[in-house]
C-alpha cells in the first residue's frame, strides 16, 4: 500500500498510448528549479544570457551533435526555462545496423531520455562552472507536446520566436 494511498498522485500529461521515441516533432518546455532566473535577464527585446545560460545554450546544441536521431527545429533559452521543438527521425533497423557497423549509429532515444541526458550534462557543466557539487538546476519534470500537423508546428515556432518579446 502506498504511503499517500494515491491521494496526491498527479496524472501524467503525456499522450496515452503514444511511443515517445516515434518519428515526429515534439514541443518541449523545461523549467528551472523554483522558476529561478538562472539563465539570464531581459534587456529591451532580447534575453541576455548569463554565463549559466550560455552553458545551457551550448549543451542544448551539443545534444544534437551527439544524438544522430534528434534534430533541433528551433529553441529559446529564457531566464527560467527553455522552449524547444525537437524532431525525432529514427533510422530503420536495417539502416541503423549498417551505421552501427560504421561506428556512426546509436540506439534511437525517446524524448524522456533526451531530456534526462540534456539536464544531466547541463547540470554537471553548471556545477563545474559554479564550483558546486550536486547543485540542483531543474524542476524534476518537463512539459512535452506531440505536434500533430504543420499548422500547429508553425504556431509553436512563432510562439518560441516571440517568447522573449512577451517576457
Amino acid at each position: 500500500m502506498s504511503l499517500y494511498k494515491n491521494r496526491y498522485r498527479i496524472e501524467s500529461a503525456r499522450l496515452k498510448n503514444w511511443d515517445y521515441s516515434s518519428n515526429g516533432y515534439y514541443f518541449i518546455t523545461i523549467c528551472t528549479k523554483n522558476r529561478e532566473h538562472f539563465f539570464g535577464k531581459k534587456i529591451e527585446y532580447e534575453i541576455q544570457l548569463s554565463d549559466i545560460g550560455k552553458i545551457v545554450f551550448n549543451e542544448w546544441n551539443e545534444s544534437f551533435v551527439i544524438r544522430s536521431e534528434l534534430y533541433c527545429d528551433c529553441f529559446v533559452v529564457m531566464p527560467d526555462h527553455i522552449h524547444g521543438v525537437v524532431r525525432i527521425n529514427n533510422f530503420s533497423v536495417e539502416t541503423h545496423a549498417v551505421l552501427s557497423l560504421q561506428g556512426n549509429g546509436r540506439t534511437p532515444k525517446s524524448i524522456s531520455s533526451f531530456v534526462a541526458g540534456f539536464k544531466s550534462h547541463a547540470t554537471k557543466k553548471i556545477n563545474e562552472y559554479c564550483n558546486t557539487s550536486g547543485g540542483s538546476v531543474w524542476q524534476p519534470r518537463f512539459h512535452d507536446h506531440v505536434i500533430r500537423d504543420k499548422g500547429e508546428l508553425n504556431r509553436i515556432r512563432k510562439y518560441i520566436k516571440n517568447n522573449p518579446l512577451k517576457w
